[in-house]
């Protein structure tokens, strides 16, 4: 890469915690952060924000009149880019860009109105525009009153590191000097989690760990979903202030096989790795945050993927949706934080109820893969 690309903040809310200190806690003791909640007319084990932040939450749809009528994927947005910049040291009226997408957007507040639209007949007069997936960024802004443009998307459950690959276009093409990018998704609904029931791809298990993510062995899908937001900061150059840089990046999409799957040996990965590790010596890398979202396929594919591109000198291999379920759209900038933090602390976070991975070196290159509906897979590498 000719120029350096610095992380100068990161800050996010989901079930691991609203704070760098509590998220980190969490990653180091073995538990889950699963709760259970009524969804889909049963019982349902989910990654749910607790409620002392889904309290904190509330609060702020309540601080501002306009903010009632927001969806909760725009006010998990404005919480977590609020701390971002606050830990950035940008201020409000800054000229930097904001690129936060979303997998499925307001997805609660869209079942809403449409019950609603069914029961009355009318629709509200704010359904529109609260439940348009622009609405994140543009809120975002608004909150934090900065003046460069304003970008939301969906590329599925890679949209977060997407919307990295943009702000990354963007500072390197001279178009910006600061860009603030991530993912918010807040998918807990009765029919989010009836559609994946009806993939056949949710959990039924009961046990300490229902989601076995990176247990290539299960004979039966674990996916469990998420809520959660999560955003970083990006700068062009050398910054004081950097708590890692983006070593180099790779995407690509693949000829869908299925609806929902990715090809038996992930060429999409494959691709997207070997472009991300272009100038990098392969056993220079430490460790992997794989997408990796409990399902059979998906998580057996991928490691295919990584057994292609690297040999039999497989990095430390790791995922957190063994702890916190999958978040959909903002699952990658979940995986960022954990890359982030396992360099900051020089601790290698592994899945507790895989083969166990001895860390025997220091932690300084982390290679971070997601993967969404569609095969379209980023990696990311992070250095310090």
């Amino acid at each position: 890469m000719s120029q350096k690309i610095a992380i100068t903040a990161l800050a996010s809310i989901s079930s691991l915690g609203s704070n760098s200190q509590t998220i980190w806690g969490n990653y180091l003791n073995q538990e889950t952060c699963f709760s259970k909640q009524f969804l889909d007319y049963q019982d349902t084990i989910v990654g749910a924000l607790s409620h002392q932040d889904a309290s904190m939450i509330k609060e702020l749809s309540e601080s501002d009149p306009k903010y009632k009528s927001l969806d909760k994927t725009v006010l998990l947005a404005i919480y977590a880019s609020r701390q971002a910049m606050l830990q950035a040291g940008w201020t409000k009226g800054d000229d930097f860009g904001i690129n936060i997408g979303s997998s499925r957007g307001a997805t609660d507040l869209f079942e809403k109105h449409h019950r609603e639209y069914l029961e009355s007949g009318k629709a509200q007069t704010l359904a529109s525009p609260t439940t348009t997936l622009g609405n994140i960024s543009s809120w975002v802004a608004h909150d934090l009153q900065s003046t460069g443009p304003e970008i939301s998307h969906s590329i599925t459950c890679s949209t977060a590191l997407h919307s990295m690959l943009n702000g990354i276009a963007w500072l390197r093409a001279g178009m910006s000097e600061k860009f603030m990018v991530g993912g918010s998704e807040a998918p807990l609904t009765d029919f989010t989690i009836g559609q994946m029931r009806a993939l056949k791809i949710y959990s039924k298990n009961q046990e300490d760990y229902p989601n076995r993510a990176f247990d290539l062995d299960k004979k039966q899908n674990s996916m469990i979903l998420g809520e959660g937001a999560s955003v970083c900061c990006l700068e062009l150059g050398e910054k004081e202030n950097a708590l890692a840089y983006v070593a180099g990046f790779g995407y690509a999409t693949e000829i869908l096989e299925h609806n929902i799957s990715i090809s038996a040996e992930a060429i999409c990965f494959q691709k997207s790795m070997k472009m991300a590790l272009a100038n990098t010596a392969i056993s220079s890398v430490d460790a992997i945050v794989m997408h990796a979202p409990g399902t059979i396929k998906g998580d057996l594919t991928e490691y295919k993927a990584i057994q292609i591109v690297f040999g039999e000198e497989l990095p430390l291999l790791t995922t957190n949706k063994w702890k916190i379920g999958h978040t959909f759209g903002t699952s990658g900038m979940l995986s960022i934080e954990l890359a982030v933090m396992m360099l900051q602390n020089n601790q290698f976070i592994p899945v507790p109820f895989t083969k166990a991975q001895n860390q025997t070196k220091p932690i300084k290159k982390v290679l971070v893969n997601s993967v969404g509906f569609g095969g379209n897979a980023v990696s990311v590498l992070l250095s310090i």
